[in-house]
């Protein structure tokens, strides 16, 4: 198996939640970890955190312009980027008929466009290397219908598309594309979205064999194995970590 040592990873959205579950799983397996994403203070906290391994780098990436300079102020301070991992998002709870066309467009922007632009620049310098691993974050929201977060739901599965016709064109170049489906997952977003809403929380339970949330590092692990020399045969896969709960009745 190939060490990590060495091995550079960016995760979007890393200073908190699932993307700091990941970032925390890479740290102790040894891999430089950069973590991207708006909040400079969050970012400091996470930072410190994790400890000397892990780095941050401040920026909108809805600022497409920036993405390119982003990337390369990466490479010109850490060498290289072996792993990326496609967290940040947002999520917007809305009647369909009152999301407007603005609303729509934004969450397009930060879940979809973004992601391309982002794993673009940097599939540019992976190709010199002839190797790499991109892991995008879908949601259940992809898996089957859910009420109220239409936007969320076609970018996801734009997100799921975009893995496929990536990992087809990439993976004989070296790169591997995956994809990870969180169920619902015990962070603080969702903590609060569930407990304000026990009739959700119950139909969420209720629907999931394993009976209970996942936690935030059910996540990392499998990023982990999808960014490890463990998954080199593995590409173009959408991963449920869900708690049987894609397949629940």
């Amino acid at each position: 198996m190939e060490t990590n040592k060495n091995k550079v990873a960016i995760i979007t959205g890393g200073a908190s939640g699932i993307g700091f579950a990941i970032a925390e799983k890479f740290v102790q397996n040894n891999i430089k970890t950069i973590i991207v994403g708006r909040d400079q203070q969050k970012l400091g906290d996470a930072k410190n955190k994790l400890g000397e391994l892990c780095d941050s780098f401040s920026c909108d990436l809805n600022d497409l312009n920036e993405i390119p300079k982003l990337v390369s102020k990466i490479i010109s301070k850490h060498g290289q980027i072996d792993i990326l991992v496609n967290n940040a998002g947002i999520n917007m709870k809305k009647e369909f008929t009152e999301v407007t066309d603005e609303e729509f467009q934004k969450i397009l922007l930060t879940n979809v466009t973004a992601v391309f632009a982002l794993s673009r620049e940097v599939v540019k310098h992976m190709l010199q290397k002839g190797k790499g691993s991109i892991i995008n974050i879908s949601s259940m929201a992809s898996q089957y219908g859910i009420p109220k977060v239409i936007a969320y739901t076609a970018s996801k599965s734009a997100i799921e598309g975009m893995t496929r016709a990536m990992a087809v064109e990439l993976s004989p170049k070296g790169i591997r594309v995956n994809c990870i489906a969180p169920g619902f997952i015990a962070t603080d977003m969702s903590a609060k979205a569930l407990n304000k809403d026990p009739e959700r929380k119950n139909k969420v339970l209720g629907r999931t064999p394993m009976g209970e949330l996942g936690q935030p590092s059910d996540i990392g692990d499998a990023a982990l194995y999808l960014a490890n020399g463990e998954a080199k045969y593995v590409t173009g896969i959408v991963l449920p970590v869900d708690g049987g709960n894609s397949i629940g009745f």
